[in-house]
C-alpha cells in the first residue's frame, strides 16, 4: 500500500463520525507520528489460517471493533455461501479474559445475526476447548473463539473454528479471507442491535449446560481412577493466571476426587493486564513463581498454571536437587512424553488400549514419542506445528476411520486427549497430569522420578528453542528475508560437501524443505531428493544426525507472534554429554541464522 493510501484511510479512520469519538481521538494523537500512523494503516491485520491476531488499537492493521466486524463479514458471507442449513446450524463464540474481549465476542454475534446467521455466545468468559466442545454440542457450524492466547497484554485475535470444532481448514480460511477482502468499505458493515438478536431467536446465551455436559466428558476420560481415590489428598497449587481456566480446572479436579487444590489467590480473577507476571506464558517458569510460593507455604507436590485462553498448560514439581527441595519446572516437551507413556502404559495395565490406536505429535516436538508409541504398539504420526493438523488426524482417522486416537502433543505446552474437542486443552491436561501424580505417588515417587525413569528405558531426549523478536513491517521482511535466504540455495547444492554452506560447522545431514515439500539428503556420495506428504509450510528442517541419528534444529516464523523462532533436539544415552551437544547447537545455529537477520 501506498503512502497515500495508508494517509488517506488514516484521515478517513480520524475524522469519519463512523467511527467512535474514542477512536478518532487515539488516532488525532497520533497524527505527528508519521512511523505510527504507517504501522496502523499500511496493511489490512492479517488473517490467518487460525485468524487474526494484533495489537489492540485503532487502524487496519490493529485489533478493534472494525476489524472485528470486517473480518466477521467475511465469515458470515462464507457462511451464506454454504447455504441455509449453515447459517441455521450458527456458530458458536466465546472469549478470554483479554482487553476488549467481552466487546470483541458481542460485535462478532451482532454482525452474525443481522446477516440471518443463527448464534451461541457464552454468557462468560470460556476457554479455548470449551469453545470447541461447544461447537461439537451445538452442532454448530463454524466456531469464534476471542482470546490471543499467551501474548503480551496489548494483544487480543479472533480464532476461527470449523463444524468439527478444530480450527478452520486452510481451504476454508482461504474462502473467508477472499469475503473479507471483497469487503471494501467497512462503514457498509450492518450490525444488529442486541435487542433485536435476542428477541429475533437468532442469539441464545450458552452457559450451566455447557459447563456440565463438558465435565461429564472430561470426567468420562480419567485414567487409574483407583490412584486417584488412593490419593484424593494430594495437595496441588493451581493459577489460571488471570484468564479462563480458573472456574473448568477447579470443576474437574474436584469432580474425579481431589480435595486439596490450592487457588493463587492473587492470580485467580480475570485482569487482562496479567499485573503479577512478566508475560502471561506457563512455558515461562516466571509465571508459575507465585504458584511455587505458595506450594512452598502450604506443601503441595505439585503446581500447575494455565495460560489465559486455558489452551495451554505448564508444571512445576517438587524434588530434592543436591539435598535442597526445589519446584522444578517441566518442559513443554517431557510433560508431553509423560503423559503419552502413562496414556499408553495405564490403558495397557488396564486392558483399555484398542488395536489400531494412534497418537500424534509435530515435527518440532520430541522424537522420544516414536519409541515410546512403538513400544505400546501405537501409531505415531507427525504433523506441521500447529494442533489444527492433530485435529485434522483426529477427523481422518478416529471419526471417519478406524483408528482410535489416545493422545496428541505438542511442544509449546499445549495436549489433547479424547475425541470432543479439537485443540489443545490445558482443562484435560489439568486433569490428567494430577492423576499422573496421584498414580506416582502410589508408586512412591515424584514426577521427576517418572521422567527419569523414560529417559533410563527410552534415552535421553533434550529440546529447546529460541525466538528472535521483531516487530512491525521491518520485522516482517527481516524473518522473510532471512528464510529465503537458508531456502534459496538447496537447489542449487550438488554435492553432499557443499550442502555446509547452508549452516557452516553444524554438520547437515539432510534438509527438509516444508515449503517446496521437498526433502535433500546430503548425507551419501551423492545429493538425493524425495518428497514429502505433508501441506505446504514455511519451514525448515536441518537433520544433524548425532549419537542415535536423529539430532535436529528447525527454523520457522511464528504464526501468531512477530518472532523468528528456532528449535533443537538431541538425543542419546548418556545425559551429560547430550545436554553439551544441545547447548552447543543452540549457539552454533541461533548466531549463524542471527547473521541473516
Amino acid at each position: 500500500m501506498g503512502m497515500e493510501n495508508y494517509e488517506k484511510l488514516y484521515w478517513l479512520w480520524s475524522t469519519d463520525p463512523f467511527f467512535d469519538l474514542n477512536t478518532r481521538k487515539e488516532l488525532l494523537d497520533l497524527r505527528e507520528d508519521k512511523k505510527e500512523i504507517e504501522e496502523r494503516f499500511y496493511r489490512d491485520l492479517e488473517f490467518g489460517t487460525g485468524g487474526l491476531r494484533g495489537i489492540i488499537g485503532a487502524g487496519t492493521n490493529r485489533i478493534n471493533p472494525y476489524t472485528v466486524a470486517k473480518a466477521t463479514a467475511g465469515l458470515a458471507r462464507y457462511i451464506m455461501n454454504q447455504g441455509q442449513e449453515a447459517m441455521d446450524r450458527g456458530v458458536a463464540i466465546s472469549y478470554d479474559s483479554r482487553h476488549f474481549s467481552p466487546e470483541f465476542a458481542e460485535k462478532a454475534a451482532l454482525v452474525l445475526t443481522r446477516a440471518g446467521i443463527r448464534v451461541y455466545l457464552s454468557d462468560t468468559l470460556r476457554p479455548v476447548p470449551m469453545l470447541s466442545y461447544a461447537v461439537r454440542h451445538f452442532g454448530a457450524f463454524s466456531g469464534v473463539m476471542i482470546t490471543a492466547s499467551h501474548n503480551p497484554p496489548k494483544y487480543n485475535g479472533y480464532k476461527v473454528y470449523g463444524e468439527d470444532g478444530g480450527q478452520v481448514t486452510a481451504e476454508a480460511a482461504d474462502a473467508i479471507l477472499s469475503s473479507i477482502i471483497g469487503i471494501y468499505d467497512i462503514r457498509g458493515i450492518e450490525v444488529d442491535t442486541m435487542e433485536n438478536a435476542l428477541a429475533s431467536g437468532r442469539l441464545t446465551r450458552f452457559g450451566e449446560e455447557v459447563d456440565e455436559a463438558y465435565t461429564d466428558m472430561l470426567a468420562g476420560l480419567v485414567i487409574d481412577q483407583a490412584a486417584i481415590d488412593r490419593h484424593r489428598d494430594l495437595s496441588i497449587v493451581y493459577t489460571p493466571i488471570h484468564g479462563s481456566g480458573n472456574l473448568p480446572v477447579r470443576r474437574i479436579l474436584s469432580r474425579v476426587g481431589f480435595t486439596n487444590i490450592h487457588v493463587v489467590p492473587e492470580q485467580e480473577q480475570p485482569d487482562g493486564n496479567f499485573p503479577t507476571v512478566p508475560s502471561p506464558n506457563p512455558e515461562d517458569p516466571r509465571a508459575l513463581k507465585m504458584g511455587v510460593d505458595l506450594a512452598k507455604k502450604v506443601g503441595a507436590s505439585l503446581v500447575i498454571g494455565t495460560d489465559p485462553d486455558s489452551d495451554r498448560i505448564g508444571v512445576a514439581v517438587r524434588t530434592i536437587e543436591n539435598g535442597e527441595e526445589i519446584y522444578k519446572p517441566m518442559t513443554g516437551n517431557q510433560i508431553g512424553i509423560l503423559l503419552l507413556d502413562y496414556i499408553l502404559s495405564s490403558k495397557k495395565m488396564l486392558n483399555t488400549l484398542p488395536e489400531n490406536s494412534f497418537a500424534v505429535t509435530t515435527i518440532v516436538s520430541s522424537k522420544l514419542a516414536g519409541p515410546i508409541c512403538k513400544y505400546y504398539g501405537v501409531e505415531l504420526m507427525e504433523v506441521l506445528t500447529g494442533f489444527k493438523y492433530i485435529g485434522e488426524k483426529i477427523r481422518f482417522y478416529d471419526e471417519e476411520g478406524d483408528g482410535h486416537f489416545q493422545f496428541g502433543f505438542e511442544e509449546s505446552y499445549g495436549y489433547l486427549s479424547g475425541v470432543n474437542v479439537r485443540d489443545k486443552d490445558a482443562v484435560v491436561s489439568a486433569m490428567l497430569i494430577a492423576g499422573m501424580a496421584a498414580q506416582s505417588e502410589d508408586r512412591g515417587e515424584t514426577l521427576t522420578d517418572r521422567l527419569e525413569n523414560l529417559y533410563t528405558r527410552f534415552g535421553y531426549g533434550f529440546e529447546d528453542a529460541v525466538s528472535f523478536t521483531l516487530e512491525g513491517k521491518e520485522g516482517l521482511e527481516k524473518i522473510a528475508g532471512a528464510m529465503n535466504a537458508m531456502r534459496k540455495p538447496l537447489a542449487g547444492i550438488t554435492s553432499p560437501e557443499a550442502a555446509d554452506a547452508l549452516l557452516p560447522g553444524v554438520g547437515i545431514k539432510a534438509v527438509r524443505d516444508y515449503s517446496s515439500g521437498m526433502r535433500y539428503d546430503f548425507s551419501g556420495d551423492e545429493v538425493l531428493t524425495s518428497i514429502m506428504d505433508l501441506p505446504d509450510s514455511n519451514v525448515l528442517l536441518f537433520e544433524i544426525g548425532g549419537e542415535k541419528g536423529i539430532d535436529w534444529a528447525c527454523v520457522r516464523p511464528s504464526g501468531t507472534e512477530p518472532k523468528l523462532k528456532i528449535y533443537f533436539g538431541v538425543y542419546g544415552a548418556d545425559k551429560a554429554a547430550a545436554l553439551d551437544r544441545l547447548a552447543a547447537l543452540k549457539t552454533e545455529v541461533s548466531a549463524l541464522i542471527e547473521k541473516k537477520l
